[in-house]
């Protein structure tokens, strides 16, 4: 994994929250197959965009914080811009569609 990815929990929540760069939060998990196909897309994305600050939520690590957000279903991506969200979606998207749930922040 990359290090323009922060592997995000209850401890370091708080600064994320907090960004001044819009934030992504890709939710999933080790054993999901979409996650699974996604994860790469969000590290090209991270990779490619410094502007935005990107995590990823371990749901089985996270109950907290994915009940926080309602993810009921994985993979799910949130967009955030001053600790408020701005998008919410479930399932693997495209690379362009997850880059135009961004661009809304």
């Amino acid at each position: 994994m990359t290090m323009s990815i922060l592997h995000v929990n209850n401890n370091n929540f708080d600064s994320v929250k907090t960004s001044d760069k819009p934030v992504l939060l890709d939710f999933y998990a080790d054993w999901c197959g979409p996650c699974r196909m996604v994860a790469p897309v969000v590290e090209q994305i991270a990779e490619e965009n410094p502007q935005y600050l990107i995590g990823k939520i371990n749901v089985d690590k996270e109950p907290e914080l994915a009940r926080k957000f309602n993810v009921l279903s994985i993979p799910t991506l949130v967009v955030l811009k001053d600790g408020k969200i701005i998008s919410q979606s479930a399932g693997a998207r495209p690379k362009a569609d997850i880059l135009a749930l961004l661009e809304r922040a």
